[in-house]
């Protein structure tokens, strides 16, 4: 095999799959999800997580293919135990390694989770070309990614950042973009997530952790939330890398429509599909649909707030297609946290915006940056001395 050829082991959709069957509130997506997973883990032979999946409840135990799968399962197992054994035997240690490495796919592609992470480190170990041994260290990144290990995946992405670091060629520093930027949405972490994520739009390898038209779901759902108005234009709505897929992605199309073109009645409804389409069904986002919304909200009302001095509630209310009760209740608890910096008129029924001093906002970030600097300098004295 070549040694710029990536296999998409383990199959990366399938957990997704299982995320769907297992939330009751995605019933309209069971038969799918059922019939993906099923055919999936058939066509890998997939049966330490057909056990998995089983012992879940997510499908039914079918003994028969459990047998099945399990008999192919060994028969490969004994093939490569014995090339191995042979290569120990007569070949040099490139043979061995590649048998290793053999080996070590063969348990990932079943989804043996442990014995996997075993093999491929061992198979690591015996392997000398830097970018085998960056492509094995994002293969066990995968295998952490598919079973949702997440201390795993922030270890293996570090490690595979460090060997990239020697040397590691421009498509792998790409992979790796898009390998760290969905682990920071997953994390929560969407500015910095999306911002890789659109360093890596026109570069787009991956395909082995994540579809090309769930890559750029992903990059527009992450940067209409982080990106400024004018960036949002420049850097997505315009991105030829966007346009050809976007007619796929309607309510995403929609979401950044409306925003940058201020018809935020629109929004709000586009933002309600997109919680309902792409953000509660996704495995990777849905814990972080409440936060998502809200942001989403918060800068739909910043956006106007941000083009007057003052608006009256019922103006603000119509703008968003949504009652004046509405609007003054999310106000006020936007403008309690912190998030919005206005003021409500009861009386007279206005939004007065109340924006903070330009010289108090560079103070404060003068004395946050200030105190991080005297953190470091005191890590670093302790370390020298």
């Amino acid at each position: 095999m070549p040694e710029d050829v990536v296999l998409p082991i383990p199959n990366s959709a399938l957990p997704q799959y299982f995320f769907v069957l297992s939330r009751p509130s995605l019933s309209h997506l069971h038969e799918n999800a059922r019939k993906e997973l099923l055919a999936g883990i058939q066509a890998d032979q997939m049966a330490p997580y057909y056990r998995l999946v089983t012992a879940a409840s997510i499908l039914p135990l079918d003994q028969a293919l459990l047998e099945s799968m399990e008999k192919a399962n060994k028969e490969e197992l004994e093939k490569l135990d014995l090339r191995l054994s042979e290569a120990e035997k007569t070949e040099g240690e490139s043979d061995i390694a590649d048998a290793l490495h053999a080996r070590a796919n063969h348990l990932t592609r079943i989804g043996e989770k442990d014995k996997a992470i075993e093999a491929q480190k061992v198979a690591l170990e015996k392997t000398a070309g830097l970018g085998s041994r960056i492509d094995m260290v994002l293969t066990l990144a995968r295998i952490a990614f598919f079973f949702g290990d997440f201390q795993m995946i922030t270890e293996k992405l570090t490690d595979a950042e460090e060997l990239i670091e020697k040397g590691g060629d421009w498509d792998r520093r790409n992979r790796l973009k898009v390998y760290r930027g969905l682990h920071l949405l997953s994390i929560r972490q969407f500015k910095r997530g999306g911002e890789l994520l659109l360093d890596a739009l026109s570069t787009f390898t991956a395909t082995e952790l994540v579809s090309y038209n769930d890559f750029v779901a992903l990059t527009i759902i992450a940067n209409v939330l982080a990106l400024k108005r004018v960036d949002l234009k420049k850097k997505l709505m315009a991105a030829p890398e966007v346009t050809q897929v976007i007619g796929e992605l309607p309510t995403l199309a929609d979401l950044m429509k409306n925003l940058y073109d201020s018809h935020y009645d629109k929004f709000f409804f586009a933002l309600s599909t997109v919680e309902q389409s792409h953000l509660l069904p996704s495995r990777l986002l849905s814990p972080h649909t409440r936060f998502y919304v809200r942001e989403m909200r918060i800068l739909a009302y910043s956006q106007i707030l941000e083009s007057y001095r003052s608006l009256t509630l019922d103006s603000l209310a119509r703008s968003f297609g949504v009652s004046v009760e509405f609007v003054d209740n999310e106000l006020s608890r936007f403008i309690a946290s912190g998030h919005l910096h206005c003021t409500i008129d009861k009386v007279h029924g206005i939004v007065e915006t109340n924006r903070p001093s330009l010289k108090n906002a560079q103070y404060e970030t003068v004395i946050k940056q200030g105190d991080l600097l005297l953190n470091a300098v005191q890590r670093l004295s302790k370390v020298l001395y």
